[in-house]
């Protein structure tokens, strides 16, 4: 497995901006502008012949922005080997873009 910090680098190159947040306490007062929130979410781990030899951590990406165009809402599966779109949704006048990222 990669280190998640590799991928924390990444996702700050991606959105052009240091407000990507790694599991954030409730209470964290976030940015109010374009942001990337995201959590490990699970591992997943290919066996063959009795033997694990890839491990992928999962994690659950979620963009926030107020411009439902924004470009990397498209672009951020595609920066990546391993991601899929899960869904959107809009939340306090903000739209969030979910994303499943194995790392």
């Amino acid at each position: 497995m990669r280190p998640r910090t590799e991928l924390h680098a990444k996702l700050v190159e991606a959105l052009g901006s240091p407000y990507v947040y790694f599991q954030p306490p409730e209470n964290l007062q976030l940015y109010s502008g374009d942001k990337i929130v995201y959590s490990r979410d699970g591992l997943d781990t290919q066996h063959a012949d009795d033997t694990k030899y890839i491990g992928l951590a999962r994690y659950t990406v979620t963009l926030i922005t107020k411009d439902p165009d924004l470009p990397l809402i498209t672009e951020l599966p595609f920066l990546f080997d391993y991601c899929s779109f899960d869904r959107p949704y809009t939340s306090n006048g903000s739209n969030h873009n979910v994303y499943t990222i194995f790392y």
